[in-house]
């Protein structure tokens, strides 16, 4: 039924018959809120030669006897604006199909869907029902409805109560429902549960359903298709399967079992109870434990998704034996050990093969030969250490043979037997694979280029010619050592990824790019290549990004690279470069994020023109020859004068487009051969180096986060302008070993993101500013070897740094380095400073008084008082006696004793 191929044979009308005038008049309504952005209904009008809308209308199918549109068919018609209510108009309409459109807006369901009383197919996915609350009650107004699709329509769990889960014309027989990606709570289960009778296939991936399932499913015998991939449940799988298998104990019926990306815990229990079953999908959930030899007795089982659990133990043949249908496996991010017997010949034939990160080495696993018609390979990170054997490239010749394959195409059914897929992708990254490529009778087929990822490896000579017809292509960190043979040969090339970074190219860069204007994405850096950078490499008008950096390239960029309009990150720093900063790098390239020209014999002043680049957020011109000031116009760099980003990656799309004529043969309903158009899209997410904390660190996967302006170890002087206080987005500032003079501004306390401020090695003088201390996130900070004076402003980070980051300026002080003069306790105008303590002049004023009234007091009056003065001279006499005869007493014991 999907599709509505089900009812092209209704479509055959007598010649006489025309449609009814009230429901063209209703279609021609329902167009009227329509936005056909591809004029795909055309042929819907009032114009007398467009009259006949049962023969001539587009999607639209009467019946051959009344001539009532009973189908009404409009899957992925590119449609928009708003869904009217006419179409309620349509009262005989048996199959309504409006899925992949994108209805902003859809009137009321309950004001024309209850009137489809016929309907037996509702699809409306991808249309805006997000405020329909009551969308639950119009479904169940339909009486005969058995198939209803409405996926991405932004759905809300409705209030169900016993009179809309018992509603008296609701179906009886509900059987396929594609409820996934909407905001579906477990509610929604007490509604399914009216259908145990009927349902077959059931959808509600990716909603908000969180715990088990209700002991009801236990009903649903008849089910075939159960899909609760990215909800939340949780518990144990066990208890799961044994509620689904309570009271349909035999479940003959169940071939879809998909619980991926959920919370379920425990092990995987035995399943052979669904003896039907055809797919088991339990990735990314938290299973633990080890898989069971029992599913090795499902022989109806085509694809095993086991991804990105906690599973270990030894995988071996009798987990395959009876599995002759398999052509999915999937155990990668495991912690499984696949031990086959070097002789083990696998009953199936895989169509797609994931088993990165499990255990398969040391040796290449030779089952692999067996395999005849895989096309997706992923053994990346498998603990091979192995050569790679001469047999491994033979798959890659096989071009693709459609014979096999249901087509459905506008005016005929085609009825294909089989069709053998071409490689799409291979990763063998992460291993230690030695060895050399062959370069020869080796051939992707042209018209589905492959995804190569041989990275990680210890891979070495010559890059052979015949990659260069993959559509990306990852080579880095091997030992390969020539470039130029894969390079030059090719006349037409569908690379869109390129990636030989760390490997032992030493040669000069060929100049052979015009064949490459779909490449998005090269990486050239930390090889030896050498020479000027080739003019050619301004023919890559695709490219997105660009890293040719830690090479020994010499001379000036060349300015046929200006033609990259497209170019989002350029990396040329620790090289030989030379001359002026070119302007055109703020003129050509607009789209200009990351741009890195470090450690290079640039000279000159920065142009101006970079103040154009509005998406810049990594500028690093750090360690060449620079002079002149920092540009006042940096406050126009708007993206570091924004706070905020939503995207923690710098993340690229791109695609790759492949056409190739050839003849048509159409026998019998089978194609033997047709033209080619094919279109291969990928993603990657840009990693630079950037040094912080003086350590040059790699940043990818936060890469997004990271707005910096690096112009360190240059000759440039002057102030620093106040305007670069305006780039509040700033996480990292860098001016350090530069001529800068003047004072940090007062505003550098509106720079609150910054996590690292540098501006070491210059002559800034003046005092550091208290709103210095309004960035509290600052865990970077180096003001070393300048003129700084004053006192360090106290607070609760500043004091909290080494004394490193404010040595070398001589008049700087207060914590942490040494105090300052004004932090000892204050010195007034009349204190002197004594070794023990501060002797103010009011004490000597009042020892001088004291010594004056106390000699007068005492010497006064034994002169003007005879009395007192002859009572003190005999008091004298008196002591001196005593003294006298004490003493002559101790002087006599001592002789006697001695």
């Amino acid at each position: 039924m999907q599709g509505g191929a089900g009812h092209r044979d209704i479509a055959k009308v007598p010649k006489v018959m025309r449609c009814i005038d009230g429901e063209r008049e209703a279609r021609l309504a329902f167009k009227q809120g329509l936005m056909d952005v591809d004029n795909r209904l055309s042929s819907w009008g009032s114009d007398a030669q467009k009259q006949d809308c049962c023969r001539s209308w587009e999607g639209v199918y009467c019946d051959e006897y009344t001539g009532h549109v009973v189908t009404l068919d409009l899957l992925k018609h590119s449609l928009g604006g708003r869904l009217s209510s006419q179409v309620g108009n349509l009262t005989h309409l048996q199959y309504l199909n409006l899925n992949y459109n994108h209805f902003a807006s859809v009137e009321n369901l309950n004001s024309w869907l209850p009137r489809l009383s016929s309907l037996t197919y509702l699809g409306l996915s991808w249309s805006n029902l997000g405020n329909s609350s009551d969308w639950l009650e119009a479904i169940n107004m339909l009486p005969k409805l058995t198939n209803l699709s409405l996926s991405f329509c932004g759905l809300h769990s409705p209030l169900i109560h016993s009179s809309t889960v018992f509603n008296i014309n609701s179906s009886k027989s509900l059987a396929h429902v594609d409820l996934r990606s909407n905001q579906l709570t477990s509610s929604i289960f007490l509604w399914l549960s009216n259908y145990n009778a009927s349902l077959v296939h059931l959808d509600l991936s990716d909603n908000q359903i969180e715990g088990g399932i209700p002991q009801s499913f236990s009903r649903l015998c008849n089910l075939q298709a159960l899909k609760l991939s990215s909800n939340t449940l949780s518990g144990q799988l066990s208890r799961l399967v044994q509620t689904l298998m309570s009271t349909c104990p035999d479940q003959n019926s169940f071939e879809i079992l998909d619980l991926s990306d959920n919370l379920l815990s425990g092990s995987i229990p035995n399943v052979t109870n669904f003896s039907s079953l055809k797919e088991l999908s339990l990735s990314r959930n938290q299973l633990s434990g080890t898989i069971p030899e029992s599913i090795g007795q499902m022989p109806k089982l085509e694809n095993i998704d086991l991804r990105k659990n906690a599973l270990e133990g030894v995988v071996s043949e009798s987990h395959f034996s009876s599995l002759s249908r398999l052509t999915s496996l999937d155990l990668s991010f495991n912690s499984l050990n696949l031990n086959f017997n070097s002789n083990w010949v696998p009953p199936f034939q895989l169509d797609f093969i994931y088993l990165g990160s499990c255990t398969i080495g040391p040796h290449f696993p030779k089952w692999l030969q067996t395999q005849k018609k895989y096309s997706v390979l992923d053994i990346s990170n498998t603990g091979i250490s192995d050569i790679l054997p001469s047999w491994f490239w033979d798959r890659l010749s096989h071009d693709s043979i459609l014979t096999g394959m249901n087509l459905s195409l506008t005016g005929m059914n085609l009825s294909v037997l089989h069709m053998d897929l071409p490689l799409f992708d291979m990763d063998l990254s992460n291993n230690q694979i030695r060895g050399k490529i062959p370069n020869s009778r080796f051939e992707f087929p042209s018209s589905f280029p492959p995804s190569m990822n041989l990275s990680w490896n210890q891979l070495e000579g010559p890059i052979p010619s015949f990659l260069s017809k993959a559509s990306s292509l990852d080579l880095s960190n091997n030992k390969l050592s020539e470039l130029t043979s894969f390079l030059c040969p090719i006349k037409v090339s569908y690379l869109g990824f390129l990636d030989v970074s760390s490997n032992y190219l030493y040669e000069e860069l060929p100049d052979c790019w015009m064949h490459f204007k779909q490449l998005a994405f090269l990486d050239l850096s930390y090889n030896a290549l050498f020479g000027k950078i080739p003019a050619t490499m301004g023919s890559l008008f695709s490219i997105q990004t660009l890293k040719i950096n830690k090479n020994g390239f010499v001379g000036e960029l060349p300015s046929s690279l200006k033609n990259c309009s497209r170019l989002v990150l350029f990396d040329v720093g620790e090289n030989n470069l030379s001359g002026l900063i070119p302007e055109w790098l703020g003129v050509g390239l607009p789209k200009l994020a990351i741009l890195i020209l470090r450690s290079n014999h640039f000279y000159g002043s920065i142009p101006l023109q970079l103040c154009n680049l509005k998406h810049i957020q990594i500028l690093d011109l750090s360690i060449n020859n620079i002079s002149g000031s920092i540009p006042k116009c940096f406050n126009n760099l708007t993206n570091l004068a924004e706070i905020g980003n939503l995207n923690l990656t710098v993340s690229h799309e791109y695609g790759v487009n492949v056409s190739e004529h050839g003849p048509v043969s159409y026998e019998n309903g089978i194609i033997r051969r047709t033209d080619t158009t094919s279109f291969r899209s990928g993603h990657y997410d840009d990693e630079v180096s950037l040094i912080w904390k003086h350590i040059m660190s790699k940043y990818k996967s936060t890469l997004g986060l990271v707005k910096s302006i690096h112009l360190s170890s240059n000759r440039i002087a002057g102030e620093i302008p106040n305007e670069i206080t305006d780039l509040v987005g700033l996480v990292s500032l860098n001016l350090s070993r530069n001529n800068l003079t003047g004072q940090i501004t007062p505003e550098i306390g509106k720079l609150a993101l910054l996590q690292s401020l540098d501006l070491s090695s210059n002559q800034i003088y003046g005092g550091i500013p208290p709103r210095l201390l309004q960035i509290y996130g600052l865990g970077v900070l180096d003001l070393s070897n300048n003129n700084l004076s004053g006192k360090i402003p106290m607070g609760s980070q500043l004091q909290t740094y080494e004394p490193s980051s404010f040595d070398g300026n001589p008049l700087l002080c207060g914590i942490p380095l040494q105090q300052c003069p004004e932090e000892q306790p204050e010195e007034q105008p009349n204190q002197v400073k004594r070794k023990d303590g501060f002797i103010t002049t009011g004490f000597y004023v009042s020892l001088a008084l004291g010594f004056v009234v106390g000699f007068w007091g005492i010497c006064g009056s034994l002169i003007f008082i005879k009395s007192w003065r002859y009572t003190y001279y005999k008091f004298l006499n008196y002591v001196y006696d005593w003294l006298y005869v004490r003493v002559a007493l101790i002087r006599r014991r001592r002789m006697v004793e001695g």
